[in-house]
């Protein structure tokens, strides 16, 4: 994996995992602002979708660039109801480095880093299936899993991409037994 796009994945994840996001879902703990069918915006609008009603938006606090998060921005959706999490965050690629909006070389680096993060953080994390897909014309890595986490086993959709100086990862988290609405909201998401 190149150091690139391992350096921009770290970024990421660190100002995503130090959140506890998913035990505060589980503890029912939401000061949020509702977010009716709010549309979600990353990479100046390539990556766009919006959510379906019931989602409560909580701004994630700002990257540290003492903790190597700097510029690292990004909003937890939640949905106590069905106990679903979206997590959409985006930060600077390392060093002022540039990617196409269909950068094979770096998406497949930052997939193959994600996959060795998601391992070591995760003790029972399994991916489930990978893809490659095309966004009006921005490349995403789609990687499927299940993993423990909040308490309880849970279906996890990760969304990869990098455009110009920027990348960034939509995390979908929904309760294993929730296969269905799991599904329903990836296809919203995907535009499908």
């Amino acid at each position: 994996m190149s150091s690139l796009a391992r350096k921009a994945l770290v970024l990421v994840f660190a100002a995503v995992a130090g959140l506890g996001a998913l035990n505060a879902v589980a503890a029912g703990k939401s000061t949020a602002r509702q977010a009716t069918g709010e549309k979600v915006t990353l990479l100046d609008g390539k990556l766009a979708f919006r959510l379906p009603k019931g989602f409560n938006a909580s701004t994630l606090p700002v990257g540290d660039d003492a903790k190597g998060t700097g510029g690292a921005s990004g909003t937890l959706y939640a949905n106590d109801d069905t106990r679903t999490v979206v997590i959409a965050a985006q930060n600077s690629i390392p060093n002022g480095a540039q990617v196409k909006d269909n950068d094979s070389a770096f998406l497949d680096d930052a997939t193959a880093g994600f996959l060795v993060q998601q391992s070591q953080a995760l003790p029972d994390f399994k991916k489930q299936a990978q893809r490659s897909l095309t966004l009006k014309g921005l490349g995403v890595r789609q990687i499927d899993s299940t993993a423990t986490q909040g308490g309880g086993l849970t279906l996890n959709s990760t969304l990869i991409a990098g455009s110009g100086t920027h990348m960034a990862v939509i995390q979908v988290i929904s309760r294993a037994a929730d296969k269905t609405g799991h599904a329903a909201l990836m296809k919203q998401i995907l535009g499908q």
